[in-house]
This record gives structure tokens, sequence and C-alpha cells, in this order.
């Protein structure tokens, strides 16, 4: 008997019931007489949300002071698994300090929809950068001896009716896309806890689906810890404990207790069943109170601060920079014009909301840079009603100070209101003042600088006609000075995006299918979520996946791939910095197998590294595409296949920015499916073991099946109708020289000869 299972066996069947809910919002219930202590998780995922007394979970009430870093709609754009791992060790030390048991994040869903009101805490649209820098993340958080909880798990890619509806998905897109991140980090970084959503997972709510969170979640990915309720997401208490949910939050107040309690009393659940779930909290207990107190404080605040600043810059994509207007030099005349220099959005609205140790703004950075005259114009109002003639005078005010100026610096972006938790976006449009303004400015100044400040993408109809324009995303706490930093090139800005931008809402994958209707979401695109849509339609983006520019050239040489003993694919390229100051590239790997048998995007992510050189600095860039990343979910056996083949690999510095590609060959798995009266002549024959039987079956019937050349038009290949023709219905041709039960045993023969 474990520890754990002696720890089970001392509690009475209450107790039991009674550590498998919150007993408050923030806190477990303890069990004293035997030394189980209650511990406390709180919200992240970009920095420590703890708040005091009774103060609520939609970060409307104080919570204690924290570094505000990027949230991952930023971080996630430096693609750097580095960067993001020191960012959760400071995290964690944070979580540490102020006792805290488990930070709640990182989220890895997909960015299905450019309209998901909860984008600015996620990752990516792709995957593997999800899966990546996830598992980054709670491998720092973890190492300071706190927990994280991978959320929201799964399919949560919307927040309207997020508490009910159904994502109503095919296996492949399910398994290739949305579960691939999740997958990554629990076999990775095995996260103390995973969170289950709010949502159902075609038709089966989350928190009560066996498939999920057993069969998938622990039997498949091996995860080891505990599940935990998102705040309100169970439905039926009982059917999520036998699911394999094993923590309710925050407290029922008993009464899913009690429902527990008088299920097994009336035999209707086993207790075995709520002993498991209970030794998974017990686990959980020991662990955060092993690691208690690791991490003494107080608190640095002024190196976490600049940790956030490094992140910060770090996050920053350079998405254009005609004529190298940037970066500016610090005795330029400067006009800087929007609401945001000086009031930033630096973080998304909702349970994520920090309290941040300082706050920078970009005004004030600015002018601790430049030497140069530096005068400010609010430019817009980001009040909820503005009259015409209030518009109007702040934007007469900001092209009198940008005509005055040698360059002007405008700070656009969405208003808090805009985007959070709780609700989607009506559209990807920026303000129509904020649009008005562009025209003005760029009519009085075209040494123009837009920086955006925005936690989802934006349509930028103005982008031909910015000379330079900075995706600043939500930068957190220092993201004021992040961005004159980059403004003045004390950083070269390296960040790529994780998202496509699209030029307009009705080009988006999601568009006809998003947010659903009747509590029900087809996500019809399938596979094609994001670059992936856009390449296989070969649409016009304003701005494609993993495009970043810098103040340097980067160089990229012929690539060169080979398959390794394990299988995986090593792909060599040599990267040179052919311009005049130090940066860093993110060299990205893309794959494709052309003349596949099953559906297949363009070309997929696979692989990425972050690369720092020196200017004229050159160096070979090694990255690995594992075998398993290769893989795609075979529907017919429901298990993952790599199909044999030349795969084509593409090393890019963007999904549309090939630089060198080569091809290499895979060697596939072998799929054995098994054969039925539906499988077609084709698949029979095809078979190694079915083939041979049915060969030498057909040759015996000789000329006792008429042909059917007959009613076939002149030039028609038989060949190609022979092939598809279920093997069950040849009877129809053969007549009584073949029968049913002749195909039967000739099909059990075949399978029973399958390895």
């Amino acid at each position: 008997m474990t520890e754990t299972d002696a720890t089970v066996a001392q509690l009475t069947l209450a107790e039991k019931a009674s550590l498998t809910s919150g007993a408050s919002f923030w806190y477990t219930k303890p069990i004293e007489r035997i030394g189980i202590p209650a511990i406390m998780v709180t919200d992240g995922p970009h920095g420590l949300r703890k708040q005091a007394g009774s103060a609520d979970h939609l970060g409307l009430g104080d919570s204690v002071p924290a570094t505000c870093f990027p949230p991952a709609v930023g971080l996630g754009s430096s693609w750097d698994a580095a960067l993001v791992r020191r960012v959760g060790e400071a995290l964690g030390a944070e979580t540490s300090i102020e006792n805290v048991g488990v930070l709640l994040g990182p989220g890895v869903n997909i960015k299905r929809s450019p309209l998901c009101g909860r984008n600015f805490e996620y990752l990516s649209e792709d995957p593997i950068v999800a899966g990546v820098l996830g598992a980054a993340y709670v491998s720092g958080v973890q190492s300071q001896g706190v927990g994280t909880s991978l959320k929201h798990f799964a399919a949560n890619n919307q927040e309207n009716d997020r508490m009910r509806t159904s994502a109503d998905i095919d296996p492949r897109p399910l398994r290739e896309v949305y579960l691939r991140g999740f997958q990554r980090v629990v076999e990775e970084a095995q996260p103390w806890t995973v969170m289950c959503s709010y949502n159902r997972v075609n038709g089966v709510y989350a928190s009560e689906n066996p498939w999920l969170l057993t069969q998938v979640l622990r039997d498949e990915w091996g995860f080891e810890g505990l599940v935990v309720s998102d705040w309100g997401a169970v439905n039926e208490r009982v059917a999520a404990l036998v699911a394999g949910l094993d923590l309710e939050m925050p407290s029922s107040n008993g009464r899913t207790d009690a429902e527990l309690v008088a299920a097994v009393e009336a035999g209707e659940l086993g207790e075995k069943a709520l002993d498991v779930a209970v030794g998974r909290v017990i686990d959980l207990v020991r662990k955060v109170t092993a690691g208690a107190g690791r991490i003494a404080g107080p608190l640095d605040v002024d190196a976490h601060h600049a940790l956030a600043r490094e992140a910060a810059g770090r996050s920053i994509v350079l998405l254009r920079n005609d004529d190298g207007i940037l970066p500016l030099a610090t005795d330029t005349s400067i006009a800087v014009i929007g609401a945001f220099a000086t009031k930033p959005r630096y973080q998304g609205a909702g349970s994520s909301m920090i309290n941040p140790t300082r706050l920078d703004n970009a005004l004030d950075e600015i002018r601790a840079f430049a030497t140069g005259n530096v005068v400010f114009s609010e430019g817009f109002s980001t009040a909820l009603e503005v009259s015409a003639d209030e518009a109007a005078r702040l934007r007469s005010e900001a092209v009198d100070a940008a005509s005055a100026a040698s360059v002007a610096v405008l700070f656009l972006g969405l208003p808090a209101r805009l985007e959070s938790e709780g609700y989607d976006r009506d559209d990807i449009d920026l303000p129509a003042d904020q649009g008005e303004l562009v025209d003005a400015v760029l009519a009085a100044q075209p040494n123009t600088v837009v920086v955006l400040s925005n936690g989802g993408v934006v349509a930028l109809p103005f982008a031909d006609r910015v000379p330079a324009i900075l995706e600043g995303w939500l930068l957190g706490q220092a993201g004021g000075g992040a961005t004159a930093d980059v403004l003045f090139g004390a950083v070269n800005p390296s960040g790529k995006l994780t998202e496509t931008i699209p030029l307009r809402l009705r080009d988006t994958p999601a568009f006809l299918d998003f947010p659903g209707e009747f509590s029900h979401v087809r996500y019809g695109e399938g596979l094609f979520v994001g670059y992936r849509w856009y390449d296989a339609r070969e649409l016009e983006v304003a701005f494609p996946f993993g495009h970043g520019l810098s103040y340097t050239v980067f160089e990229y040489g012929d690539a060169a791939a080979s398959v390794a003993a394990d299988g995986d694919i090593e792909v060599r390229v040599r990267v040179t910095n052919a311009g005049p100051v130090a940066g860093r590239e993110v060299v990205q790997v893309y794959a494709s197998l052309p003349g596949s048998a099953v559906q297949r995007p363009v070309r997929e992510l696979k692989a990425f590294a972050s690369v720092e050189l020196s200017a004229g600095e050159s160096r070979e860039v090694v990255l690995t595409v594992r075998r398993a990343d290769l893989e795609y979910w075979d529907v017919r056996v429901d298990q993952w296949v790599v199909e044999g083949g030349a795969y084509t690999v593409d090393v890019a510095a963007s999904s549309r920015d090939i630089r060198s590609s080569v091809v290499t060959d895979v060697v596939g798995d072998e799929v054995r499916v098994p054969l039925n009266r539906n499988s077609s002549l084709g698949e029979v024959l095809s078979d190694p073991v079915a083939g041979p039987l049915v060969q030498q079956a057909l040759a015996s019937m000789g000329d006792s099946m008429p042909g059917a050349e007959g009613i076939m038009p002149e030039g028609v290949s038989m060949d190609k109708m022979i092939q598809a023709f279920p093997i069950g219905r040849i009877t129809m041709m053969a007549g009584d020289a073949v029968t049913p039960e002749m195909i039967d045993a000739l099909l059990a023969a075949a399978n029973s000869a399958r390895p």
C-alpha cells in the first residue's frame, strides 16, 4: 500500500467527498485531523493574481502587486522557448513567495478565429508553437516548486456561449490541431494539473468526458497529475468524477459533496472511483507542501521588471519598415500621438488581470531616449461615447503636432472593452476614429510609424501606406519601455507572428462557422486553421504567419536534411547576419508530402529555433523535426500514422518566405486496416495477406464473371471502377460462382493471418 493509499484509507466517506471540491473560491479543503492542509490556487497566466479575502474571480477585486509579464499573445511572438522558460521561472518564484500552490496557466488553445475574445491568453494558431512554448512555461514555473494548470482542455476556441456550446470537430483536426499542443505539454513537462474547459466536445461536456479526461489524457498521453474543473465548469458531479475529473472548483457549499456520498451509498458510484480522485488531490497537496517556501522572498521587483521589459521587447513584431525609417535617431523631433502612449493597453480583461508592481508608459520612455523635441497629442479618445466635434478637435491637434515634427509615432489599438474573457469580438477593425486619424496624420506627415496595442489581430487597411508598423500586442507592465527600446534601436526587433493577419474577416477560416448556433459550432474548416487555410486557398493576406522584420538582414544557405535512427529528421542550414547590427532570427521548418493519400495542408510548421547572431556572424543551425510531428490521425484505425514518402522540407523566414528546400525520404508506418465486405477490391488487392488470396480466387473464377465493358463508355478505364468496387458486392457480377459465404471466409482468412 502506498503512502497515499494509506491516507485515503483513514478518511470517512464524507471526508473523501469533501476533498474533491473547493473550500472557497481559491482554496481546497483541509482534513486537519490527519494533517492534510488546504492549498491555494490562483489565476495567471502572465502574472500572479492573488486576491485577498472575498475578492471576486473576474478581475474586479484587489489583488497583491505582481509582475505583469507580456500575455501569451505577445510572449508567443518571441518563438523562444528559453525566454518563455525564464519568464515561467520568475512567475514560479512570485507564486512561491506568496505561498500559492498552483498558478492557473498556461493557455494553449488554438486561435481558430481572430474574433475569440480570449485570444490574448493563447499562444498561436499553430499547435507546434503552442506545444513547445507551453511546455517551456510549465517547466519554468514548476522548477520553482509550484504547480501549473494546463488549460482550457479542450477545444475552447470561443467565448460566446462557452458554458454550453459543443465544439463539433472531426477526428483528424481534433487530434492534429486542437489536442496536439496539449499532448506536447503533457508528455514533455507533466503539468501538476490540467484544467477542463466549460464547453462540450462533440456533444459531451469536457468535465464529464471519459474519452477526453481518461482515455486520451491519461491512458494515451500518460498524464500523472490532477484534473481540475474550470471555475463552474462541472455539469453533473458524479458523472464528472467517473469520467476523470478529480477536483471541482470553486466550492459548491457542500452540495456536490453530498451528491457523491449519496451516489456511493446508493451503489451508483463505486467508492474506489472516489478513492482514485481523492488520492490525486492528496498527491497534489503533498507536492505543493513539499515545494512551499522554496523561494523565501522578498520579490526582487527591479529584476522581474527588467525581465518583463526584455520579454516585451522580444514580443514586438516589426511588420513593415520601408526605407529604414526605424530605428529613430535620438535627436529626431517626434510627435507622439495616441491615447495608448500615456495610458497603455498592456493586458487583457477578465480573470487574468494583474495588479502590476509598476507600469511604464511609452511617452515617458520615449522622452527618456530622445534628445530632440517630443510633443504629445491624444489623437483620439477611448471613451465609450465621443462627440463628432471632440473627435475632430483631437484629430486636428494631432495633425498640427505631426506637421511640426520630423516623424509621427502613432499609437493605435483596441480599447479594453472590445476584447475580454466572457465574450467575443464583433469584427477585426480598429475603431473608426482611429482609421480617420491615420489618414489625416499621413496626409500631414508621410514619415509615420504606427504602434499597435491589441490582444487579437486587427485589419490594417493602411498597411501599404504607412512606412513602418510595430505590432505591439499586449506587452505587460514594461511594454512602454520595451516599445521605446525598439523604436530607437536599443533592441533589434525579432518577434514573428504566431497568427496570420488577414485582409478581411470574411477571408478567415472559420468565418462561416463562428460562433455557431443553438449551442453547437461546427469546425467546418477542418485541418485548415490559420495559415493552412490561406495557403491552401492561395489567399492574399496582410502579413503571413511567421513574418517579422529586423534592423539587420539574414541570409540562408542551402538546407540539408537526414533521417536519424529514431526516425526524426535533422535539418541543417547556415544562417548569416549580413547586416550592420546584431540581431535574432527565428528559423522555421515546414514540411509537406506531395501526392499524399490523405488531405493535407500545403505545408505545416514542424520545428523552429530562435538564433542570435552578431553582425557578420554565420552559424549552422540544427533543427529537429520529430517523427511524431509528421504523423497524421488515421481515422480507419484510430491511431497516429506516419505516411511514407518523399517529404519536402522547407526552411523559411515565414510561411510564405521559403529560403531553402530539400527533399528527404521517410519510411512510413505499416497500417493494417481490417478488411470487411465494404472494403474495396483495390484495398483488398493491396493487402499483403489478402491480395494474393483474392488474386488466386479471381483467377479460379475464369470466365464465370461477366464483364462490364458493355456498360462503360469508350476510353473509360475499367481498372478505376473495379478498384473502388466493394468486394462484398462482387456477387452481383459473379453470379453463383461467388457467394457471400465465400467472401466472408476469404476475409476471415486474411484478417486472421495478420501479425
